[in-house]
């Protein structure tokens, strides 16, 4: 396995003011592992995308814990109030699990519970496992691309008795959501936000990918840089618009 670089330790990447640090280094971490990828990839709604973030292949202890660093990074930067972290099955469980420890391992020792896909009939039962629902729930996954597991993430955490407040995702794609295979003006995100009330924090952005790819044209990345923006340009959402 190639050396992953530590959050927080990018010597060799070079940052514009006004550009968000954290970000880019999250960008050239997911790069350099090949969880971010370069291509032609079929999205949810049909689209053929010139990129892909596949959260499974942050595939071995090194890169999930310092996943878990951007995340709580970014986290514990925005202010949001939590008393929990749900991961929704199935790639938020080791999300939200590997979050949970970083907190701890900065002080910030938080419950955890996750869903399952299946209900049991034996041993503790139920479709819940871990610390009962309670109080603000932060909802922990890896992209949003219609809202779909947030909004069953939403129906689970209620029907405990808790409150969901919050998503933090790893990446938000800054993308038109789509409604009955019709482009939307909104994206997943500022739908979250503005119609289900709930806080989103992103470690990184369609913008910061974009950025990174403009800072290293010169090393083989100026056809991915066209693509990108071209996509952008398609089904790219103005932030104004429900931010």
């Amino acid at each position: 396995m190639s050396e992953v670089v530590g959050a927080g330790e990018s010597p060799l990447l070079q940052v514009v003011p006004g550009h968000d640090p954290l970000a880019l280094e999250f960008v050239q971490f997911a790069v350099q592992s090949g969880v971010l990828r370069f291509g032609e990839f079929k999205t949810k709604a049909g689209r053929l995308s010139p990129y892909f973030f596949n959260a499974g292949l942050f595939d071995d202890g090194a890169k999930l814990g310092l996943l878990a660093q951007f995340y709580a990074r970014r986290l514990l930067a925005s202010g949001i109030a939590f008393d929990m972290v749900f991961g929704p099955a199935y790639k938020g469980i080791p999300l939200g699990a590997a979050l949970a420890i970083e907190l701890a391992r900065l002080g910030r020792n938080v419950p955890f519970a996750y869903n399952r896909k299946e209900a049991k009939d034996h041993g503790e039962g139920g479709t819940l496992v871990g610390a009962p629902l309670k109080g603000r729930v932060l909802i922990v996954d890896d992209v949003m691309s219609a809202g779909t597991a947030v909004r069953e993430s939403i129906a689970i955490i209620r029907a405990a008795g808790a409150t969901p407040h919050a998503v933090a995702i790893a990446l938000d794609r800054q993308e038109k959501a789509t409604e009955n295979g019709q482009d939307s003006d909104f994206s997943a995100v500022q739908y979250v936000r503005a119609q289900l009330g709930l806080q989103v924090c992103s470690v990184a952005r369609l913008s910061d990918l974009l950025h990174y790819l403009e800072l290293h044209r010169s090393e083989g990345l100026s056809a991915e840089h066209a693509r990108v923006m071209a996509y952008r340009e398609r089904y790219g959402v103005d932030e104004a618009v429900a931010s």
